[in-house]
This record gives C-alpha cells, sequence and structure tokens, in this order.
C-alpha cells in the first residue's frame, strides 16, 4: 500500500456559523423554498423560517431528519448538529484505527485483488489515500514536487508537468473530470473543491499525444482513458468503488478507482509490467 492512510485534516473554523445559517445555506445549495423543505421534512412553514432566523433551537432529532432530508454528507450533518448544541454524531477515524480494520481490510483487498490492473484510494479531496503496485509505473518521470504528499490525483493528472502531455484523449479526459468534480461539489458544497476546480482550470490545455478528440459514436458505452507510453497507447475504462451506508466521515468520503484494461494490448503490456515486478 502506498501512501498514508490518514486522510488530511479539515481547516480549523475559528468563527462557526449559528444552525439557521447553515441550514439556509444548504437549502439553498439544494435548490430548495423554505415550502419545499418544510414539505420534505413534515414540519410548517413557519417553525421552518423561525429555525433558519434562530428565533426557535431545533431539537436533536430535528437537526438530523433536516439533514437527511436535504441530503448533507455526514463530515457536514455533524458541523450542523454541533451548531446547534449538540453532539456530534458521526466518528471520523483514520483508516488505520482499529474500529475500521475490516474497512482497511476490504480497500486492501480490492486494491490487491486488482492487480496487474491498476487501482487506488482517494479522499474527498482527491487526495491519494492508497495504490496498488500498478500505479507507480504510470508515473515514471513525473515531476517529483506533484508526488509530494498529499499528492492530488486530479492535479497530477491534468498539471503540464503531470500526466497531461501523456494524456491521448488530453480533452475529453480533463471534461470528464471536471463534470465529476463538479457534480461533487453539488452534493457537497466543499469549498476545497470549489478552489481546486478554480486552479485545474487555470492550467494551460497542454496537447497530449495526438490529442484524440473522438466524438460521441467513437465513445462506446464509458469514457476512456488513454495513456501514451514508449511501448504504445495504453486504453482504460475506470470505476468507482464506494462504501455502502457508512456511518464513519472517513469511510463515506473514500472512494477506489479501478482502472480496466479496454484492448488486448492494454491486458497484455499490464501483465508484462507485472511479470517484471516479480522477477
Amino acid at each position: 500500500m502506498n501512501a498514508s492512510l490518514h486522510p488530511p485534516a479539515r481547516p480549523y473554523r475559528s468563527t462557526p456559523l449559528p444552525f439557521g445559517e447553515h441550514l439556509r445555506h444548504w437549502r439553498q445549495h439544494r435548490r430548495l423554498s423554505q415550502l419545499d423543505l418544510a414539505g420534505e421534512a413534515d414540519i410548517s412553514t413557519r417553525h421552518l423560517s423561525f429555525v433558519e432566523t434562530g428565533r426557535s433551537v431545533p431539537s436533536r432529532e430535528m437537526v438530523l431528519r433536516l439533514s437527511e432530508r436535504l441530503d448533507i454528507p455526514l463530515r457536514e450533518r455533524n458541523t450542523l448538529l454541533i451548531a446547534a448544541g449538540y453532539a456530534p454524531l458521526y466518528r471520523e477515524r483514520p483508516l488505520d484505527d482499529p474500529a475500521l480494520a475490516s474497512a482497511r481490510q476490504a480497500v486492501e483487498l480490492i486494491l490487491k485483488s486488482h492487480e496487474p490492473y491498476p487501482a487506488l484510494a482517494i479522499d474527498r479531496h482527491w487526495n491519494l489515500v492508497a495504490a496498488n503496485r500498478m500505479v507507480p509505473h504510470l508515473l515514471v518521470g513525473i515531476d517529483a514536487a506533484l508526488q509530494q504528499a498529499p499528492l492530488n490525483v486530479l492535479r497530477l493528472s491534468l498539471h503540464p508537468q503531470g500526466l497531461a502531455p501523456r494524456i491521448a484523449n488530453l480533452g475529453q479526459w480533463r471534461d470528464h473530470l471536471f463534470e465529476r468534480l463538479r457534480q461533487q461539489i453539488a452534493a457537497t458544497a466543499d469549498p476545497v473543491l470549489v478552489a481546486l476546480l478554480e486552479e485545474l482550470r487555470t492550467y494551460p490545455q497542454t496537447e497530449g499525444a495526438g490529442d484524440l478528440h473522438l466524438d460521441g459514436e467513437h465513445l462506446g458505452v464509458v469514457m476512456p482513458f488513454r495513456f501514451s507510453t514508449p511501448g504504445g497507447v495504453l486504453s482504460f475504462i475506470s470505476t468507482t468503488t464506494i462504501f455502502g451506508t457508512p456511518v464513519d466521515v472517513t469511510l463515506q468520503e473514500l472512494a477506489m478507482e479501478t482502472f480496466f484494461p479496454a484492448d488486448e494490448f492494454t491486458a497484455q503490456a499490464l501483465r508484462a509490467l507485472a511479470a517484471q515486478d516479480s522477477a
């Protein structure tokens, strides 16, 4: 397993917002009126208005009900509970905590069993948490500064001194990553992700090897990742795996990215690399 199993710490907020402002932010972020949310939570619009303005203090059960109706991530549900004067409900433990042993073993199993194909685990900010032994083969020659911890997978992929010059279909892959990041921002409203997206947009759109601008009819059913190597272009398709119904913040925010060969040439090339490691 490469990289640290400890996710980076969340920046400390010196002036916490009152509960009502948090609630209004999430309601507006979800594009709901007070009437809409009141109907979803089975409360009166008047009561919801009083909660948002601070004239009423919500019960713990009400905070959790509103959080569920707004589909707020676990980390932010804790923030709302604290803002309302209650203890946080959801634990946040590092992946190497003994309580998460079974989850850690599941991550290790997925990464290891996916060899000889690349697989990695990332946190909520796309920082590398762990990877199998095939991933370093794709990073040979990358600027060392981009590989310093915490290694951000999106920054590494799209930076002109990173993988960008080697991505044969850079235009499509860049658009694909941006769309995923926008969806994540829509779900979490995470300011760190907003800043990351703005940073990535400033990168020059380095031409990939041939920069294959394939039209939709030739993309098949998934977005390919085409990676240029001295031995030829490797073609991958990817999947994302998350934990189902987590009650730990770390587990909810953990995702595993697994890459599969999209053609026989890529499969053979990866098997050859794995054989070199074993020799």
